[in-house]
Parts: structure tokens; sequence; C-alpha cells
């Protein structure tokens, strides 16, 4: 390894040692890879004092860092959240290999065979913020669909991932894997991030999974292609024809489960004849909860909301708070996700499924639900056993990016000395 003050140096050799892991992986035996993820899922459990060791140090450079209790509860990891990582391994390890699917086989009149297969796309860097369980998402879904992955965690998150990246590459190691299919950037220098976004020789996509200024930071510097994941702007819209039960239930979990992850609900917007009723009854519980509610002129007479701001539509709190704001019907409730929405997740509830089905036609987020808690806006809930992030942009791989989405594909023709006419 160079010098670590030689940044661009460091970086080529990974970029380098990743470009030669992925050629031999993306060839490697289904069985081969699935041994790798179940022997890194028992790596991370046999290791799990270690990792909360060095977590309890992340956690203590979060806390002097001032991150808000919604980044320090994405950094904690414990026992339970550790065995959901080897949960997630194990899920990953047990789906079928996505590399060489026929997508598509038809024949031609010429007497051509032609077969669409998926493909790895080679070498992902995947840079992300405060959650080092993404270490082990990416790790395995990468492995999974055959791609060598470069992961720069986030700076708070730095000994945890190296924890559990650790565990990735023991796994590799005992499936006779090249160790180096699962590489983690050493150093917590931004500048290894600069260098990652234009290695155009050996890293084939960059998948940014954190805020704003992350992901706008990597869509403006980028030479590499970007599966871009924004913010989740999330919004929920009762409609008139809202069942209060099921109302109330979604938006709590919506809002309260987890705050500071991207399917959070960051928005309620709220049917103008059920505003005094169920809306009321809804914004009340959340009160009660805790929730800091940034309501509306129309809302305020609700006690405990507070008057909300200009800023406050558009914005991904991932704490404790809310905007919440009366609209005159559904075709109101689009208008106002179309201006402020990031196209991550978005909800609508309701027991008319004409609404249902106009608010899914006429919007176009990544992931679209009906009366369900937009907390299930991930890749383990898809059925995926994990996810590397949601993407949020329109070309290639979309919503959430499992094993499948990190491939492409190519064409396999076939003919009997078939020439051309």
């Amino acid at each position: 390894m160079k010098d670590i003050a030689d940044i661009p140096a460091l970086m080529a050799e990974i970029g380098q040692r990743a470009k030669a892991a992925s050629a031999e992986l993306a060839f490697a035996p289904a069985e081969a890879k699935a041994k790798a993820l179940n022997s890194a899922a028992d790596a991370v459990w046999e290791a799990r004092a270690e990792i909360i060791e060095a977590n309890a140090l992340d956690m203590d450079y979060g806390r002097n860092k001032g991150l808000s209790d919604a980044m320090m509860d994405r950094l904690m990891l414990d026992e339970a959240r550790i065995q959901s990582i080897c949960d997630g391994l194990r899920a990953v390890a047990a789906q079928d290999d996505p590399v060489g699917e026929v997508l598509a086989d038809w024949d031609r009149p010429s007497g051509l065979n032609i077969r669409r297969v998926r493909t790895p796309l080679g070498v992902v860097g995947v840079i992300y913020e405060s959650r080092p369980n993404v270490t082990a998402d990416a790790g395995a879904l990468c492995l999974k669909s055959g791609n060598a992955v470069i992961l720069r965690g986030g700076s708070e998150g730095f000994n945890s991932s190296r924890a559990i990246q650790s565990c990735l590459v023991k796994g590799l190691k005992d499936a006779g894997l090249p160790e180096d299919s699962i590489q983690l950037i050493p150093t917590r220098d931004r500048a290894a991030v600069q260098e990652l976004l234009t290695m155009v020789d050996t890293v084939d996509v960059i998948v940014p999974r954190g805020g704003k200024g992350l992901v706008g930071l990597v869509q403006r510097e980028a030479r590499v292609p970007v599966f871009a994941h924004l913010e989740g702007i999330v919004h929920i819209y009762l409609d008139k024809d809202a069942d209060p039960v099921k109302a109330l239930e979604v938006v709590m979990n919506a809002k309260t489960r987890r705050t500071g992850i991207c399917g959070a609900a960051e928005c309620l917007l709220i049917h103008k004849d059920i505003a005094g009723t169920i809306g009321t009854g809804v914004l009340k519980a959340l009160i009660d909860a805790g929730v800091r509610v940034h309501a509306d002129e129309a809302l305020q007479s609700i006690a405990g909301t507070m008057p909300a701001t200009a800023e406050d539509w558009g914005r991904e709190y991932l704490d404790m708070d809310i905007a919440a704001k009366v609209v005159d019907d559904v075709d109101g409730a689009i208008a106002h996700i179309n201006t402020f929405s990031s196209s991550h997740t978005d909800c609508v509830i309701t027991e008319d499924q004409a609404v249902a089905d106009r608010f899914f036609t006429r919007l176009d987020s990544a992931i679209l639900m009906h009366n369900a808690s937009t907390q299930f806006a991930d890749g383990a809930e898809f059925g995926m056993g994990a996810e590397i992030g949601i993407a949020t942009g329109k070309m290639h791989a979309r919503g959430p990016v499992g094993a499948a989405q990190l491939t492409s594909f190519k064409y396999l023709v076939t003919g009997d000395g078939t020439t051309r006419a």
C-alpha cells in the first residue's frame, strides 16, 4: 500500500486491485459467492464484541462532532443490529444469483438465436455517511452481483466499518474468492472521495448514499456514472376517504418508528374535508408522541403545533418533526408533491381505489405506496435481502438497488454458419 499521504497513489492502487478482482469475480460460481456471504455472517457474529467496541469509538467521535440524536441512532450498533447484519448477509446469500440470468430469448428469421443475459457492472464505488451497516449491505450485494466494490464510509463510522469489512474479507478468503473484491478506503481524508469520483479507468459506477450535500457533491464532480440516492422528502396524503385507524397507525409508524432513515415521513398532506376530524386526530397523536408539527395556517388552531415556514416544505428533517398542510383533494396533494418531492417515496391513505390509482399514475416517485408505512421503503422489505440505496434517478436502476440492479446485460448471439444477405 502506498503512503497514506499520497492519496492519488493510494486510490489508483485500490482501483487497480478492484478491477483485477472484478475480472475474476465476474464468473465466480454462485456457490462460492453464497459461501463467502454465509462465512462473513459467521465472522460478524463471532466478532460482535469487537465490532461493538469499535462502534463505541465511533459513537464518541460522533458526540464530539455534535451529531443529532437521529444521526447517532443511525451510527449505533448493538447485538440486535449486528444480528440484523448477519441476517441480511444470509438473506442475500440465499437469493438466486442474478449473474447469467436470461432476461429474454428469441429467434430471428435470419436463423440467429439472441439472448439478453445479466452481467456484472465491474467495479462499484459506494460512498455513504454514518450507517456502518451499509458496509455489510453494499459488500454483500456487490459480491452477489459479481462486482468488486470500493467502500468509502462516513468518518463517524470509520472504526465500525473497518471491523465489519474485515469480516467480509474473511468470508471471501474462506470461499477462495479475491480478497480485493471488497475494499474499504483506509482514510477519513475527503481527498479520497474526490479521487474516487474521477477514476474512470477502474470504476464503473458510483453509488452515493447520504444527505443532499453528499449526493450533490457526487453529482457535480463525478466523471464516473452515478446511481443517485437523493434525500427522502417523503409525503403522506390523507384522503377524505381514509380509514381513520389505518391513517393513525400508518402515519405514526412512518414518522416515529425510526426518524433517521430515508423512508421516514416528513410531510403530511390532509384533505380539507377531514382536517377537523381524522387529520386533527392524527396530528394530536403525533404531538403526544413528541413530534414537532410544523403546520400551515389552516392547522395552527390545533394545540401544540407551530407555524410552518417556507423552508418546511421540501425539507428532510430526519428527526421528530413533520410538516403538515391542508389540500383541496388528491390533485392538490399531487401538485404539492411534484413541487417539493425528491422522487424517493410517497404514500396515499384512502379506501377509494380511484384516488389511489390517480396518485400512482400521476406521480413518478421511485416508490409509491397505498395504505402502507413508508418505513417499508428499503430493499430488505422488498425481498432483496438488503439494498445499497434508493435510486431516485430514471436511468438503469431505480428504487431499492439490490443485487439484480447492480448488473447490466449483454447479448449472446448464436448462429449456424449464418451470414447476412
